[in-house]
Order: C-alpha cells, then structure tokens, then sequence
C-alpha cells in the first residue's frame, strides 16, 4: 500500500537590496522569510544607516532583517549592530571566521561559486566555523553578488550540507521553480530577479517569485510517498 506522507516543504525567501519601504511592507505581505539591506561600499543597492533605520520601520513581524556587508570598516559594522539591530549578517567580502564571528551576531558567509569546483566546496566551507548558514551565490570572489549570474547547481547537489544554505545567483521567477525541485535548497536568495532596475523592486514579479516557489514546494510535498 502506498500513501502520501504528510511532509511539508518550505524553502525560506530572503528579497535582498531593499531599497523602498512599500517594497519592505509588501515583501511581509508575501510572507518572504526575510530581507537583505545592503551594506557594501560598490553595491547599487547600498543605504546608509539612517536610510536603514527608516526601511526598518515598514518590517513586519516575524520578518527577519539580515544586514549585508563586504569588507566594511568594523566600527561601521558595530554602528550598523548597535543602531539596525538586524538579526543577522551576512558577509560578502574577504572577512574571515573570526572577523565574522566577532560581532556577537549569527552570520552568513556569502561564497562565490562562479570558478569554484565541487570537490573545493568543502574546504570553503571548513574555513567558517562560526558560521550559522552560508549562501551560495554566481559571482566570481572579489565580485559583488545581485549580478544574476547564475552557476552549476549541481555542485551543490554533490554535497553534505550540514548547516542552512541559501541558493542564489540568476533566480527569478521563471527559474527558481526548478531549483526548488532539483537542488531542495534550505532557501532562496534573490535581488536582481525581481527588479525593474537596480535596487527598485517591481511588485508583480515579488509575487510571481513567491508563487513560483510556493509552486514548486506544493509539488514535492504531493510527491513524497511512503510505502
């Protein structure tokens, strides 16, 4: 006899470079799991602490608010801290475990997998210790992420991954479907992919991303079977 389990899938949604408090409200509207504020010095999608403070204002409860940097000075990634008060970090930039860790934070360590083989996967991973999650995203190292560049996802799926990981590089609502099926990533990561230009976030394609994915989670639950 075989019967359906009852096994949920759900694949976390961060919208990245949010740049508009009504893309912020609508982002909770859609039940994302959380946001990115960027941070980094070269990103188009940067804001400053005050312009962070007031888009921190339109979050909704239960939306996590992750704050992304790339070789920031410290005392800036303190005031960011003290000030924002984020849930998370992420870090983009050359930071190691300790400069990472060292924040008191949970944090995200960003890889770039654009020129990176699957069997050196593990050993990136192995330099971050600390690390509550790591999102792994097209750009080559050096490169800011929310190119939409996307890489070989199946090197991730040669992989052990034991910590929470989020895929990104080149999603948008056309693909993202099939890689919640083919790589079953813990979540998904997305900037470029639901822009109408950079760091302007169109609202219909926030939708149609959440729905693609919610789409795709529908169909691996329904498929699951047990004997």
């Amino acid at each position: 006899m075989t019967l359906l389990a009852d096994v949920r899938v759900h694949t976390r949604i961060k919208f990245c470079g949010m740049t508009r408090a009504g893309d912020v409200r609508l982002a909770g509207e859609l039940g994302v799991d959380a946001i990115g504020l960027v941070f980094a010095a070269r990103s188009p999608r940067r804001v400053d602490l005050d312009h962070a403070l007031a888009l921190r204002e339109a979050v909704a409860p239960m939306l996590s608010v992750v704050a992304l940097v790339m070789d920031n000075p410290s005392a800036e990634v303190l005031a960011i801290v003290e000030r924002l008060q984020p849930h998370l970090l992420q870090f983009h930039g050359s930071e190691d475990d300790a400069s990472c860790a060292r924040f008191g934070l949970p944090f995200l360590k960003a890889l770039p997998m654009r020129d990176v083989a699957a069997a050196d996967v593990p050993a990136l991973l192995a330099r971050y210790p600390s690390a509550t999650g790591f999102v792994f995203d097209g750009h080559a190292p050096g490169a800011m992420g929310g190119s939409g560049e996307r890489f070989d996802w199946t090197r991730l799926m040669q992989q052990h991954l034991t910590r929470p990981w989020l895929l990104a590089g080149g999603l948008d609502a056309t693909n993202v479907g099939m890689a919640v099926r083919a790589v079953r990533p813990w979540g998904v990561d997305v900037s470029s992919g639901i822009e109408s230009t950079p760091g302007i976030k169109d609202g219909a394609t926030m939708r149609a991303f959440v729905d693609a994915v919610r789409n795709a989670e529908r169909g691996l639950t329904n498929g699951q079977e047990m004997t």
